[in-house]
């Protein structure tokens, strides 16, 4: 399946100034996949060590970190021949291996004409532990998020869609109707499925949510396990509380996270290490609020006033056991747990573009889902789970802060009116 992390990818390979890359990522995003796909079209071969499965690896850096001395052993161990430029090293589930971490900076060093891609799900959350010796300001650094509705919709139709709705955006001009409601559907069921590769690949190939969702289980299995496996005795709990809270938080009407209702009486004190696992572990979002709206914005954040979604929006779902047909056809019993999940949406194509998102609110009711710098501006973002007309919280805002511009998220059609950019939830991707 097409992802855009390969055009990072070859701007990458062809850099100058090129270091060892960590791609880096939740669980089950499909970096794996993505690094393969784009070894097997840019190289001749490619030096495959998987830390989690081939366990006896870690001795290939048992004695010496120097280059001249791993690369040897890699060529004995993949039994491949390593040729500078032309064999792409590739070390999966680095987490597991401290050592080969660490080389990374001998890499750039000393073996800086050969290239070297790592992987590792939990990386975020690895290298806090004093045991690793992190390549600080000696290896490149990407992150692969789940699938956003592009990419999705790039695998799911051969129409050209994307590049419609890139022009709609563009030129702020309204979508065929028939093709904006076609592509309303598309969004619902993405809602669904999410971005997760396996269940997009899956959902192509059987169109059965029913199945969809038994994968997007055993993925958040997967996640729990992993709390247990990568976290001290004492946090495990508190993490699994907290990370349990997410789906129950975004159906209040205030999305704000809330200590007290992870559990009765929780605090910053006792939980913030939980909420922080679950952020350098690519499983959650965090977007704090900013008490002004002025550059640089996370100057202006407030570290106790923060949002956490979850960073796939179909695991979302699956995680609060929402049928299918309740979002396909937009039932009204989901009506209190549609605002958030719409916004995590929204969170999630932003975060995929490489956004910083944060969140505005006045001293009254007024409150802004997004703000973030687009093309060097200040940009504030209304999210509504259907179609919008009034947008009192977007003019609160442009009358206080008048920024060039604002923009809309809704069901509505492409539009620009009074300074306000309306794009369609199916566009949120060209942000």
């Amino acid at each position: 399946m097409f992802r855009k992390i390969t055009k990072e990818l070859l701007a990458w390979r062809e850099s100058k100034y090129r270091k060892p890359l960590i791609l880096q990522g939740a669980r089950q995003t499909g970096k794996t996949y993505a690094v393969m796909e784009f070894a097997r079209t840019q190289y001749d071969n490619i030096a495959y060590v998987n830390f989690e499965f081939d366990k006896e690896a870690a001795a290939i850096f048992a004695e010496s970190l120097d280059p001249r001395a791993i690369i040897p052993k890699i060529e004995v161990f993949t039994k491949q021949t390593i040729t500078k430029g032309r064999t792409l090293i590739f070390f999966d589930e680095i987490q597991l291996c401290p050592a080969a971490l660490t080389s990374l900076k001998y890499f750039d060093e000393f073996a800086p004409d050969y290239h070297v891609v790592t992987a590792g799900s939990l990386l975020g959350v690895a290298v806090s532990r004093e045991a690793y010796s992190f390549p600080v300001g000696k290896v490149d650094r990407l992150t692969l998020y789940p699938m956003d509705f592009e990419e999705y919709l790039i695998a799911a139709d051969g129409f050209g869609f994307s590049e419609r709705i890139r022009e709609c955006f563009d030129t702020n001009s309204p979508m065929d109707s028939y093709y904006h409601n076609m592509l309303l559907e598309q969004y619902r069921k993405y809602l669904v499925v999410g971005g997760m590769p396996e269940c997009v690949s899956k959902f192509l190939d059987t169109n059965d949510y029913i199945f969809i969702k038994t994968v997007q289980r055993m993925i958040l299995e997967d996640y729990l396990d992993d709390m247990s496996k990568y976290n001290t005795k004492s946090e495990i709990q508190k993490t699994r509380l907290t990370y349990n809270s997410i789906t129950a938080q975004l159906s209040k009407k205030n999305t704000r996270f809330q200590y007290k209702l992870v559990k009765s009486g929780g605090r910053a004190s006792e939980l913030e290490n939980a909420v922080e696992w679950l952020i350098l572990s690519g499983i959650a979002l965090r977007v704090y609020g900013v008490d002004t709206v002025k550059k640089p914005l996370d100057n202006y954040k407030n570290i106790d006033s923060f949002k956490i979604f979850m960073s796939d929006v179909g695991l979302l779902c699956a995680k609060n056991n929402v049928a299918p047909n309740d979002v396909l056809y937009n039932s009204a019993e989901i009506f209190d747990f549609k605002g958030g999940m719409t916004e995590n949406y929204v969170c999630c194509q932003l975060a995929s573009n490489g956004h910083t998102c944060y969140t505005w609110r006045s001293d009254g009711e007024a409150e802004i889902d997004f703000v973030i710098q687009r093309e060097g501006k200040l940009i504030p973002i209304e999210v509504k789970s259907a179609e919008n007309r009034k947008a009192k919280s977007l003019k609160t805002y442009m009358q206080k802060y008048k920024p060039e511009y604002a923009l809309k998220i809704s069901t509505d059609n492409f539009g620009f009116e009074n300074g306000i950019k309306t794009v369609p939830l199916y566009a949120a991707f060209c942000i």
